[in-house]
């Protein structure tokens, strides 16, 4: 087998690459737990939820515009 050589400036460069991809696949997959988290502290405190009607006010009231 015929080797190659990387410069490191470049290995690191890939290396850097892909701990950001495995840390985006990981937070895909932490998403549904993160929802369950987010749903279980809306029951036991509702207060902690905003209606869409909320939102819609607090953003524009800050220059967003809304459809």
């Amino acid at each position: 087998m015929a080797s190659i050589s990387v410069p490191v400036d470049k290995l690191n460069k890939v290396l850097m690459d892909v701990e950001v991809l495995i840390g985006d696949v990981a937070l895909l997959i932490n998403q549904d737990e993160t929802a369950k988290k987010r749903l279980l502290d809306v029951k036991n405190d509702p207060s902690k939820s905003v209606s869409e009607e909320e939102l819609n006010s607090y953003l524009k009231k800050r220059g967003v515009e809304i459809e």
